[in-house]
């Protein structure tokens, strides 16, 4: 059992399970009926995903400290404690059965999602290896 994290919109690796949009819209001109056949996501959780305001810092950040900045403003919104349990939550799960968390970022070094990814193994999350279902490595 593990949790991947993924590139939302790509497709699924064979025994993905469930995935998780961790983005705070959803797709542009995709039917909502159609997020889940799209490899887009089944559940939209927009609740671990950065803020408008700390979003906005992730895409202008351009030196390392920049990015260095996006990510001690996220890592402080996901210390509240809704998010927190949040993640407690998932990185549980993660030992229980598979599924998969992502964004729609076309690079994960410079994605929230790698902070997740870092937040959740912190908490002992099981998370799948970096492999060709993943974006990760690219």
């Amino acid at each position: 059992m593990a949790l991947r994290i993924v590139r939302l919109g790509t497709p699924r690796a064979v025994d993905e399970g469930l995935r998780i949009g961790t983005v705070r819209r959803p797709p542009r001109g995709v039917p909502k009926a159609e997020f889940a056949s799209q490899n887009w996501y089944d559940v939209w959780y927009p609740n671990l995903a950065p803020s408008v305001e700390t979003m906005k810092l992730a895409q202008q950040a351009q030196s390392p400290a920049e990015w260095q900045a996006f990510t001690k403003r996220y890592r402080a919104e996901m210390s509240t404690p809704d998010n927190s349990r949040s993640l407690d939550v998932l990185a549980a799960l993660s030992h229980q059965t598979n599924f998969s968390m992502g964004c729609y970022c076309a690079e994960e070094s410079h994605c929230h999602r790698s902070v997740l990814r870092v937040l959740l193994a912190e908490r002992g999350a099981a998370i799948a290896p970096v492999g060709p279902d993943t974006d990760h490595a690219a």
